[in-house]
């Protein structure tokens, strides 16, 4: 072990609780005991089924394989392949994200350039941002009258704060000598903008984007399960209506593998984007 690299060390430690975690939970999973003879009110009343208890992994796993062997089937609107049910969200979560960007990080140079824009922008702000994404589905389904875009409205509005105020923040910090030099040189506002400005704020700015994509990731599941019809949150608020427990929880892991790897590609666009001075 010595021999290893942290990483390494980090990954067989890993997979270790990983295995010990699957083995416990596996264990202190009860047997289901099969339902014996009925008496007639038994029958009549359905009191003799077997109750809904918490599947242990080796169900889950089993659930996984027959999903992910075919991801994208349609057998009717409420049946579709778990493929099908992320692209959904996917699709809404991407969609409400860049329009959020295309007002947030315009706007963030804005207030991080003035003072006057960041005083005239900050009671706005201050009153907006810790409104619950959810707590405007209400008032978007009347106003829009279309349950798509009124998810979308809703990562759209819990998307744009930490990108906004991420990029003023950037843009705020990057330091004036460098933006003298710009205006020694006689670079005019927009060029000092993308060539001094942005490179210098772009880990803020990333940094912003990457929690607001989590953020996202996290409001779109609360959303579908309100509004219906497709999507992750959907199947998920479905098979509890179905009380597939089993089906449940491999949604609830397929939502935290699509998060991961969605904060795992910002972080890799972060590293990218670091800015040596």
């Amino acid at each position: 072990m010595d021999n290893l690299s942290v990483n390494q060390r980090a990954a067989i430690l890993s997979v270790v609780m990983l295995v010990v975690g699957l083995l416990i939970w596996e264990s202190v999973i009860p047997a289901q005991k099969a339902v014996g003879e009925l008496t007639e009110y038994e029958r009549l009343t359905g009191g003799g089924q077997p109750k809904a208890g918490v599947p242990p992994p080796s169900q889950v796993l089993s659930k996984a394989w027959e999903q992910l062997s075919d991801p994208f089937y349609d057998a009717g609107p409420n049946d579709k392949g778990i493929g099908i049910q992320i692209g959904y969200s996917i699709y809404r979560v991407l969609t409400g994200y860049v329009l959020a960007a295309v007002v947030a990080i315009p706007l963030g140079f804005l207030i991080g350039m003035s003072q006057v824009a960041y005083k005239a922008f900050n009671p706005f702000i201050q009153v907006l941002r810790p409104i619950s994404p959810l707590a405007w589905m209400p008032l978007a389904l009347f106003i829009i009258q279309d349950s798509e875009a009124s998810a979308i409205f809703v990562i759209f509005i819990c998307s744009i704060w930490p990108m906004l105020l991420n990029t003023a923040f950037g843009v705020a910090g990057v330091r004036k000598d460098w933006v003298n030099v710009a205006r020694t040189h006689e670079l005019g506002s927009l060029r000092t903008a993308f060539t001094v400005i942005l490179p210098a704020a772009a880990p803020t700015i990333v940094t912003g984007m990457r929690i607001s994509i989590g953020i996202a990731w996290l409001v779109i599941v609360a959303a579908e399960m309100l509004v219906g019809g497709t999507g992750i949150g959907y199947y998920v608020w479905n098979e509890w209506n179905n009380l597939d427990l089993t089906s449940v929880i491999f949604s609830i892991l397929m939502i935290g593998v699509v998060g991961m790897l969605l904060d795992a590609a910002f972080g890799f666009l972060q590293r990218a984007v670091a800015y040596a001075e």
